[in-house]
This record gives C-alpha cells, sequence and structure tokens, in this order.
C-alpha cells in the first residue's frame, strides 16, 4: 500500500506535497519520494525512510517548480531499497515521472512485452516502473510533439487494455502537467481538490482526502474506476472515463484497516464505516453469547479504537485505553520480517494494569493477519492480571493474501488460512474469539454509499475480481511474499550495496 500526491498550482509546490505526505504516512513508511518541475526539468529528492528523515531544508529548497508529484511506499513481495523508492522517470518522451499504488497482476508478462515488443529497458524488478513504461510506450506511439489532453487519455485507455490488478497513478509530465488514472474496478482509492486562489485555481490528486484536507484544498470528487484526469500546467482540469464497462469495486480492507477514519473514500466516511463494524460486532457478541461477562472492552491502538468505542456502547459496557502506544515505533503489519514484527510489539504497547487486573477484558483489533501481535496482546493483558481474555475482530478472518496492492503475508503465514475460528482462538490464546461476519462487513461500507457496486473482499473470501488470478500465480505469489524469500531477498539487496540501478537525487 502507498500512498499518492499530484499537484498543479501558481506557486512552488514541494512543501504542499511535503506536508500532504506527512498525514499519508500511514500508508507506507519504507521510503518517500517527491518530484517537480521548473523550466523544463525535472527536480528530485527520494529516499528510505518516513517523509521527516527523507526531506530536509537543503532538499525542499531545490525542490522548485509549480507542478510536482510525490509518494510514499512501503516493500512488496519483499522488495526494498532505495533504488526502488519512488516516483520512477524516463525521458521519452516529453520526460515522464510517475508514482504508483497497487499491484500490477500480470506484471511478469508486461515486463517481457516491453522488452521484445516495445524495446524498452526496466532498471528494476517494480510493477511500477512497469506501469510508468506501458504509459510512457502508448503515449510515445501516437507520435505528437505536443501531447494534448485527448493524448493522454487515449495513452490510459492502452493502459487500462494492457495492464490488469488494482493501480492508481499519478504521473508529471515536463511542462505540460499532472495527470492521474485508477484501474477499472476502482480497488485503489484516488481522490481529487480544487482552491481558488488570487491567481487561479489550483487542483490535487491524493490517495485519500485527508491530503486535501491538510493543505486546504476542497474535496471535489473521487476518480472514477477507469478515469484519468489531467490538469494542465494553466491551471485547467480535463477528465475523462478511459476504460469501456468500468465497475466500482473498492477494497473494503482500506475501511477496515488502511484508511485514516477522517477520510471520505467513494462517498463513503471511513469513520462512520467504522462505527457500523463496532454495531454489527456487538450485536453477534449478544446473539452468540449473551450471557458473556465482560467488565470492560479495550481497543488495540488505534485502528480499532472507533469500531471498539461503539461496541462497548451498543453492549452498554465500559470502554477504556487500557493500552498505551510508543508512537514512535512502526505498523507491525508491514515490518519485514516476524522477528522484527515480534520485538516491535512489546516496543509498541504498554498495558494499563488498573484496567486488567482481575476483570473479564475484551480485546478489539481490526483484524488479525498473522497473529502475532494479538497473541503478544493476550500474554499481555494476562501478565497485568486479567481474569479473562476475550478477542474480537472487526473484520472476518483473513484467509487468503492480497494480490492488488496490500502486501500481506503468503497465506500459509496466515493464521486463519485453513483453521476454524476454534482453532485460531487456541493459537493466539483467547478465552473467546469472535470474528465479524462478512455480509456485515459489507453492509458496513455499503451503508455509506448504495450506488458502489460492491467490494473487493479477496483477502476473506478468495475471490479476486480481476478474474486473472489462477493458483499458479497464488502458488508464486507464496514463494515472492515467505518471510524466508523476502529474508533472502534483502541479503541481496545488502550485498549489492542496496542498489538495483542508477537512483537520480538532488
Amino acid at each position: 500500500m502507498c500512498g499518492l500526491v499530484g499537484l498543479v498550482a501558481k506557486s512552488d509546490v514541494a512543501p504542499e506535497i511535503y506536508d500532504a505526505l506527512t498525514v499519508l504516512q500511514h500508508r507506507g513508511q519504507d521510503a518517500a519520494g517527491i518530484v517537480t518541475c521548473v523550466g523544463g526539468k525535472f527536480s528530485q529528492r527520494k529516499g528510505e525512510g518516513l517523509v521527516r528523515d527523507v526531506f530536509r531544508q537543503q532538499h525542499m529548497q531545490r525542490l522548485g517548480g509549480p507542478m510536482g508529484i510525490g509518494h510514499v511506499r512501503y516493500p512488496t513481495a519483499g522488495s526494498s531499497g532505495t533504488a526502488l523508492a519512488q516516483p520512477f522517470y524516463v525521458n521519452s518522451p516529453y520526460g515522464i515521472a510517475l508514482a504508483h499504488n497497487g499491484n500490477l497482476t500480470n506484471s511478469e508478462q508486461l515486463a517481457q512485452e516491453l522488452f521484445q515488443d516495445d524495446l524498452r529497458h526496466l532498471n528494476t524488478d517494480s510493477d511500477s516502473e512497469v506501469l510508468l513504461n506501458i504509459f510512457a510506450h502508448e503515449l510515445q506511439t501516437l507520435g505528437k510533439l505536443s501531447p494534448s489532453a485527448d493524448d493522454i487519455f487515449t495513452a490510459v485507455a492502452s493502459v487500462h487494455r494492457r495492464c490488469r490488478g488494482g493501480y492508481a497513478a499519478v504521473g508529471l509530465l515536463v511542462n505540460y502537467g499532472v495527470f492521474g488514472f485508477r484501474d477499472p474496478f476502482g480497488i485503489r482509492p484516488l481522490v481529487i481538490g480544487a482552491r481558488k486562489t488570487h491567481a487561479g485555481e489550483e487542483y490535487m490528486i491524493a490517495s485519500e482526502s485527508v491530503a486535501l484536507d491538510v493543505v486546504g484544498f476542497t474535496f471535489l470528487d473521487d476518480v472514477g474506476p477507469g478515469e484519468a484526469v489531467f490538469i494542465d500546467q494553466e491551471g485547467k482540469l480535463h477528465r475523462r472515463q478511459c476504460a469501456p464497462n468500468a465497475t466500482l469495486r473498492p477494497c473494503i480492507f482500506e475501511h477496515v484497516y488502511f484508511a485514516r477514519p477522517d477520510s471520505l473514500m467513494d462517498g463513503i466516511s471511513v469513520y462512520k464505516t467504522r462505527m457500523r463494524q463496532g454495531e454489527a460486532l456487538a450485536k453477534k457478541v449478544r446473539r452468540l453469547r449473551p450471557d458473556l461477562h465482560i467488565d470492560v472492552i479495550i481497543p488495540i491502538p488505534d485502528t480499532s479504537r472507533i469500531a471498539a468505542q461503539s461496541m462497548a456502547y451498543e453492549l452498554n459496557i465500559k470502554f477504556r485505553e487500557g493500552l498505551m502506544k510508543n508512537r514512535y515505533i512502526g505498523r507491525t503489519f508491514i515490518m519485514p520480517g516476524q522477528s522484527e514484527r515480534k520485538k516491535s510489539v512489546r516496543q509498541k504497547l504498554n498495558p494499563v494494569p488498573l484496567e486488567f487486573s482481575g476483570k473479564n477484558v475484551m480485546l478489539v483489533d481490526d483484524s488479525i493477519v498473522r497473529g502475532t501481535t494479538c497473541r503478544q496482546i493476550i500474554e499481555m493483558a494476562r501478565d497485568a492480571g486479567a481474569a479473562n481474555v476475550y478477542f474480537a475482530s472487526a473484520a472476518p478472518p483473513v484467509r487468503y493474501p492480497n494480490v492488488y496492492g496490500i502486501d500481506m503475508p503468503s497465506a500459509s503465514e496466515l493464521i486463519a488460512h485453513n483453521r476454524s475460528v476454534e482453532e485460531v482462538c487456541e493459537l493466539i490464546g483467547a478465552d473467546w474469539l469472535v470474528y465479524q461476519d462478512l455480509d456485515d462487513l459489507i453492509r458496513c461500507s455499503h451503508d455509506g454509499n448504495p450506488h458502489v457496486d460492491g467490494f473487493d473482499c479477496s483477502v476473506f473470501n478468495g475471490e479476486y475480481i480481476t478474474g486473472d488470478i489462477d493458483q499458479s500465480y497464488l502458488d508464486r505469489q507464496e514463494f515472492l511474499r515467505s518471510d524466508d524469500a523476502q529474508n533472502e531477498r534483502r541479503v541481496e539487496l545488502q550485498a549489492e550495496g542496496g542498489m538495483v540501478g542508477l537512483h537520480n537525487d538532488v
């Protein structure tokens, strides 16, 4: 999962792109990058680490220009390193920089086509570079000295014909403007904002609406599934649907975990969705265990807090903050290795013994993926004196890998894969475990916008909506995403000095 920003304004955009990236930091903590354009030239800064660590004052001073794009990244399929930080760049045609959120499920086939048919060189194994070169090739085949908005939309339409998977992208054309597009299913999010200034209208594209808010833009609309937008250097917004038979089926895991609660996605309030998740979970608890005695409901910070509050209200049970979070530890879900995840959980959370001692505690989390975090937190609760520890997941069992841009572990590393709820309960050490029902989860999101066609729920039901995922693909992903494979990849990168190819920087 990654965060995207694109901006065309009447003054230098780098400071505002920086601010927007900081509020999208939850979408990726591995690397960050900004590319701007002025006088027909790109300026670029990117590197590994958090936004605040990658960009210093001297970097920002050299990122001049009224157009730019930015990116925050976490690694997929074990890939990491500065050379894979985005945006990526190609000099032909025109000079194009692009940043991408998602995953191309046919990237290996496309990489072969780019080499054999399109005569294009790929410098990394990133599908983001594949996406950039597909777009660049399709734009170049039009043979225009100066591309128009229509030409950009024609190229995006060709991208949709060739590419499969879930993807959203923002790009920058030297001297022409900023563009953005979203896959024909709208799996990965993308929004547009506008701002009026004395010099004229300014437009921004971003992964989440909170990025618009922080720099004073007003939410205008979501980029539709299969739609492309182009903001030319004069500040005019152009939009076009570029995919036939597009259907809106966004990733429901955004509402469960990834998106900030103050975001609006496809007309759906993430905050209200998580409130409805808590209400539905409470009703299931009451239905299954009406006599269950719970003294206190405690969220596992931060993503589950809203659902836990709503659940406590519905059940008329005390809500307490019993786990204190160290804000300087990254999200354990996206830690690169199992040993690092185990170590970070104890560093990240510390119990308040007063809220646990002698009590029947219901812990609430947004989801259970590997089970590493919840198992250790249940141990913490018992060490703090809890009489009984119950556990509630605001999402159904995660049984299948994600192939559309969320780097979930291989299927064999998912604790619920091929296991019953009772078996998972025993493995994590809870006295009772309750999961959200999938139908209820879908309803919680769909109630926010009845016009959404459906949701990608593949991590819960194994149904991959692009229709191109077979067992051989999943087996390949199993190999790439296992912790052993990722550790081997990191060793290779270290041996190569962390570089896969050229890295441009300011």
